[in-house]
């Protein structure tokens, strides 16, 4: 919406600095080497910081991964106790030692 508000006036500003931009466009090109020399340094520092931020996201993940398992599993663990414990008095009961044979 904004974008159209404000249309008649981007055009109106922008056939008034026509000439202004035309005049500028030399030394635009200048400018063109420093450009593409910030983005080789851009792409050199990424290629070098890169392994070091995958690495952090593993860890990060990994970690998150442990957090949720501990999160979901740590409220089960009275019940695993409790079968546990059941498990371990039925284990050596008489009926149990019967049904072996």
């Amino acid at each position: 919406m904004v974008y159209l508000l404000t249309l008649p006036f981007r055009i109106l500003f922008g056939l008034v600095l026509l000439p202004f931009a035309l005049l500028a466009l030399p030394f635009a090109l200048l400018l063109l080497p420093f450009l593409i020399l910030r983005f080789v340094v851009k792409a050199a520092v990424a290629l070098v910081v890169l392994p070091f931020v995958l690495f952090v996201g593993v860890i990060v993940c990994v970690a998150l991964a442990i957090a949720f398992s501990l999160a979901i599993l740590a409220p089960l663990l009275p019940f695993a106790m409790l079968a546990f414990f059941v498990w371990a008095i039925t284990r050596n009961s008489q009926a149990a030692i019967a049904a072996r044979g």
